[in-house]
């Protein structure tokens, strides 16, 4: 359990936190949610000890532990799997199976764990770091965007695994359907305060706005009587036979108080600026075929006409293409064969890190805009500045100190500027809070060109796309229809019937005579097997239980549940220990048996 009372915090003059005071009781698990620079990232830091508040305490119980996945890359080991065992929790080294089962999940193929993790790019290492994390068991998670480096099918390996989370768990993520579908509770930071509800975010959200409306209408209320009692001090206060009443008066307005306004808070203004096309077809790729050297082609033979009125959704695991698509189509990369043909009247917005990198670190953000429309007014610019949240004396910032959010956040400006027709959009929503991904889900719904957009998040693929293109193992192909109609029809590999399980050291059977007692061994195996599928099922089905029970059931019933939850997870674990015995002595009857040698 997680205590914290009468916090407070702030940097450089800027009030981040005003004594804020909540608690994470057992087996809770909250979203954390709050504009970008609210001070979800800094409230983690204060947990695990990074950062000390200026007043207040935080406090946990002796022994508590608390994970935290760390953005910084430091290996000691010479390959992943032994680098993601050091996340074993003590007494259990020799479950390797487990770093195994969660390096799979996370997205690493078997054939790479022997692998350095130097190999691997940034992305693969925060998921070798995030796998440490998961394997250690800590008694609270702080996880702080945690699918920005994952693709769709380690997200939704990662949403089942957490929601089998039996411990404590704060997560900050953009992904609103990914948070709720994990979380049993919402935190929110608004206004330097915090407010923690039993629901999710849509639930907090409501009672906020509900909230800050009564506030309003008590203000107006409060003011009215203000005006009235200084009218009637003014009228009165020469008048001898009322100086009573009006001292009357003048001590109830001293005693009344007097409410603050609410300060507006700042959001996003998406609105994509658009250009008229009259044409059927924006672009035409035909046949085009990609790689950055001959063993490693990342796309080929693919084909697709762009309307004007497309949502295009490109799907898949990372490191397959997706961006690369992207700046093909963006004109950035040249097709090895193929062609692709643009409509004369076709004008890109393009979102991805290389124009990220482009920016001028000499320049504002200010300036950098003005370079983009010289032509504009200099209040229009303003105007963007403050759309990009960068109000005031934040448009003088030079980019060379921005965070990556912040020059995410500069480049969609960028392209809020620019006249277009066809956006093409690689992973726009990752430095973006909750609401600023609704606001640009709503752009996005208005803009009456093309879009083209790499996403992970399931919201964003329900909501727009009308058609995929899939990255699936070594082929890329259009999808015609909606992503609930792929996943009826094709779906991921993770959707599939599970099958036998095997790990790393399950040997095949030999091909000879077998045994009674070889036969034997197979046998408990198999049934072995079969009750590790049926706990996990049953772990599934219980989590899932405590999932939808969010706001519906009392505290007492959800831990009922989280403890059924912790009893299938206690099934699921001795069962995996009990098959790693049995596979260990069958690999023992083979090598003392020769003939079944092949």
């Amino acid at each position: 359990m997680l205590q914290v009372n009468d916090l407070s915090l702030s940097f450089v003059g800027h009030d981040l936190f005003d004594k804020i005071s909540f608690t994470v009781h057992s087996g809770e698990r909250i979203g954390l949610v709050g504009r970008n620079g609210s001070g979800k990232t800094t409230l983690f830091k204060l947990i695990t000890g990074e950062l000390l508040p200026e007043d207040g305490t935080i406090s946990l119980p002796k022994n508590y532990t608390v994970g935290y996945l760390k953005q910084h890359l430091r290996f000691s080991q010479p390959s992943v799997l032994q680098e993601a065992c050091l996340g074993l929790p003590a007494g259990e080294e020799d479950q390797i199976w487990k770093a195994e089962k969660i390096l799979g999940g996370l997205g690493f193929a078997e054939s790479e764990f022997e692998k350095s993790p130097a190999e691997f790019s940034g992305g693969f290492q925060v998921r070798l770091n995030l796998a440490k994390v998961l394997l250690s068991e800590p008694h609270l998670l702080l996880l702080d965007e945690p699918t920005n480096y994952l693709d769709i099918i380690s997200i939704r390996w990662l949403k089942k695994f957490l929601q089998r989370w039996s411990n404590e768990l704060m997560i900050i993520t953009h992904d609103r359907d990914f948070m709720n579908s994990v979380t049993t509770h919402t935190l929110g930071i608004h206004r330097l305060k915090t407010k923690k509800i039993e629901g999710d975010t849509a639930k907090l959200f409501e009672q906020i706005a509900v909230e800050e409306e009564s506030y309003g209408k008590t203000l107006q209320k409060e003011q009215k009587k203000r005006e009235e009692a200084m009218e009637f001090i003014n009228r009165f206060r020469a008048q001898a036979a009322r100086a009573s009443l009006v001292q009357s008066r003048i001590k109830a307005l001293e005693k009344m108080g007097k409410k603050e306004e609410l300060v507006k808070v700042t959001e996003l203004g998406f609105r994509f600026n658009s250009i008229e096309f009259e044409a059927n077809y924006l672009m035409r790729a035909e046949n085009i075929a990609f790689g950055y050297s001959p063993d490693r082609v990342l796309i080929n033979d693919l084909s697709i006409d762009i309307g004007k009125d497309d949502r295009i959704c490109v799907i898949g695991k990372n490191g397959k293409g997706k961006s690369t698509l992207l700046r093909l189509l963006a004109g950035e990369l040249a097709p090895l064969t193929g062609e692709i043909t643009r409509h004369p009247d076709c004008k890109i917005g393009y979102f991805g890190q290389t124009n990220i990198e482009r920016l001028n670190p000499d320049l504002t953000i200010e300036e950098e805009l003005h370079q983009l429309r010289p032509d504009m007014k200099y209040s229009d610019i303003r105007k963007t500045c403050g759309a990009m949240m960068f109000t005031g004396d934040l448009a003088l910032k030079k980019i060379s100190v921005l965070s990556g959010g912040e020059r995410s956040r500069v480049t969609l400006g960028k392209i809020l500027l620019s006249p277009t027709n066809l956006l093409l959009l690689d992973e726009p929503t990752n430095h973006l809070d909750v609401e600023s991904c609704d606001s640009m889900v709503a752009a996005l719904d208005e803009f009456p060109g093309a879009v083209i957009i790499v996403t992970h998040s399931e919201m964003f693929l329900h909501h727009l796309a009308n058609r995929l293109i899939v990255f699936n193992e070594d082929r890329v192909f259009v999808f015609e229809g909606r992503y609930q109609e792929f996943l009826d029809k094709i779906g991921w590999e993770s959707d599939a019937p599970k099958k036998a399980k095997k790990t790393a050291k399950h040997k095949e059977p030999r091909k000879a005579d077998h045994t009674k007692q070889r036969q034997a061994l197979l046998a408990n195996i198999a049934a072995v097997e079969k009750k590790i599928d049926e706990a996990e099922g049953s772990l599934e089905a219980a989590s899932l239980e405590i999932a939808q029970a969010s706001g519906k059931k009392s505290g007492t019933e959800i831990q009922q549940l989280q403890i059924s939850a912790h009893q299938h997870q206690q099934a699921v674990d001795s069962g995996y220990k009990e098959l790693e015995g049995l596979i260990a002595e069958l690999d023992t009857f083979d090598r003392e048996n020769l003939t079944f040698r092949g």
